[in-house]
């Protein structure tokens, strides 16, 4: 299905050249009323439930509340501190951009969708734009190399898959606006983009384009600094990125433009393209830091790749196990950045963790249990909360095979057949299975007690698979230890 069959939007066709002699500024006139019924019908999402935390009619400081949590690196301009605070100024239409590189987002890209929300829940409306145009270039900021590029039917379906998170995810803060049911949108750069000839983008926007400055930018001196250096095409790439905001601030009326610290010079490009063509101001730029673990090193990727926000690429089961692992030195840090609980709770569960008697890993099951509900909803932490009791060597809960297939992709399995199987001593299943390279690790292992079959703790060495063993006929659980796990499918 095209992308454009869910958007919404409301701006009229594209013109060149600009005329900018009767240009209001956005935040001088009044911000047109967006409707996103569409995608709420398409996508069959459920209305929120969630309350927000602050009085509606006030309008908290949005950019105070960022600084705070650990979720502001930099602003192009105080005044956006200032229009945050001024009760009679409106709320403020602040876009994110998502590129269809991949079929769903991942946990770098959630840090936008949480800024955004924290726009939404204290009264401004937000727009997510998904760059089916600029998708088919590739930001180069930090990347060594240039993104492959995608084929129209890849570059559809990643636009469809994205649009389905993101509208799934701001969703849950529809009614925490000042106007319910209408703080926030979804738009598909291409829409705008189709329309746009070379020579007149040449004309129009690219002699406003210092050369100097565009080289200037860090993703571009990195680039170049590098062995592959940089085709001409993604050096073009701030530009677009920069027209977005122009198209958007003065079609749209968006007023900010937010982004990861990487991304500073693709915003500040918006801006000076809106003060040089259009000759206003009131567009600002506001980055968050990346997500970094105390070490210093990137946080968003597991020993099997990224974290994925798409549960049909990354179980909510294996999700909450990731945050549930988080390092005591960066967990009270991760419930500021990527969770909405207030800085009372946080600072308790901090406080918490220096006393005696604090039970390990409480905060951890905290950050685990809030990012995992707020992507993957209830249903989907209910399910990660079942498959993590139910999987749990020692565990009472009678497991079923409905639970064991449900983390059969995020564990290794094999199949084995039945005739194989029944009687086969467990120390030979645990190496048949791959669970161990040799049959003495497995004794070894056994006599500490560390090997679990269907969550039961194996005492004898001399045990054998019986038929009342095998979970519903179709499958076997083996455990050593609390995290390496096989499952055996009896075929």
């Amino acid at each position: 299905m095209a992308s454009r069959t869910f958007l919404c939007f409301n701006h009229g066709k594209f013109l060149l050249p600009f005329t900018t002699t009767k240009f209001i500024p956005a935040s001088r006139r009044p911000i047109k009323s967006l409707s996103f019924s569409s995608i709420s019908c398409s996508l069959n999402t459920p209305q929120p439930t969630v309350e927000p935390k602050f009085q509606m009619g006030s309008t908290p400081n949005v950019v105070k509340i960022l600084e705070e949590r650990g979720l502001l690196e930099s602003i192009t301009n105080e005044n956006l501190r200032l229009v945050c605070s001024d009760q009679t100024a409106g709320p403020l239409k602040v876009y994110c951009g998502f590129d269809p590189t991949a079929e769903s987002l991942h946990l770098g890209n959630l840090l936008g969708l949480i800024v955004l929300s924290w726009f939404q829940r204290c009264g401004h409306r937000a727009v997510a734009l998904i760059g089916g145009a600029t998708g088919r270039i590739g930001d180069p900021s930090g990347k060594s190399q240039e993104r492959p590029e995608l084929d129209l039917e890849s570059l559809e379906k990643n636009i469809a898959g994205i649009m389905e998170i993101v509208n799934k995810i701001l969703s849950k803060n529809a009614n925490l606006g000042s106007e319910q049911n209408s703080n926030f949108v979804i738009l598909n750069n291409y829409d705008w983009w189709k329309e746009v000839r070379l020579l007149d983008f040449l004309k129009q926007v690219g002699r406003y384009a210092r050369v100097g400055s565009m080289m200037s930018k860090e993703s571009v001196k990195k680039r170049l600094e590098s062995e592959q250096g940089m085709s001409y095409t993604e050096f073009t790439y701030q530009l677009l990125q920069g027209y977005d905001f122009l198209y958007l601030f003065k079609n749209e009326g968006v007023n900010v433009q937010i982004g990861g610290s990487d991304q500073w010079g693709n915003i500040t490009a918006g801006t000076e393209l809106i003060r040089k063509i259009l000759q206003a101001e009131g567009a600002y730029g506001l980055t968050f830091p990346l997500l970094l673990k105390s070490d210093g090193t990137k946080f968003g990727k597991s020993e099997d790749g990224a974290i994925w926000l798409s549960p049909s690429m990354l179980s909510p089961y294996k999700f909450y196990q990731y945050f549930f692992s988080v390092p005591d030195a960066d967990v009270v840090r991760f419930l500021k950045i990527l969770t909405f609980l207030n800085m009372e709770e946080i600072n308790e569960l901090e406080s918490a963790m220096k006393k005696p008697g604090y039970v390990p890993n409480t905060a951890q099951r905290k950050l685990a249990e809030e990012i995992t509900r707020f992507v993957h909803g209830e249903d989907g932490l209910t399910e990660a909360l079942k498959a993590t009791e139910a999987l749990r060597p020692g565990s009472e809960t009678k497991l079923d095979w409905e639970t064991i297939e449900g983390i059969a992709e995020d564990v290794p399995s094999c199949s084995l057949p039945y005739t194989e199987v029944l009687n086969l001593l467990i120390v030979d299943l645990s190496v048949s299975s791959g669970l161990f390279e040799s049959k003495s690790a497995a004794r070894r292992l056994l006599k500490q007690g560390g090997i679990y079959l269907n969550n039961n703790r194996v005492d004898n060495e001399s045990k054998r698979i019986e038929a009342e063993d095998i979970v519903d006929g179709k499958v076997l659980l083996l455990s050593a230890g609390k995290k390496n796990k096989v499952v055996v499918r009896i075929s």
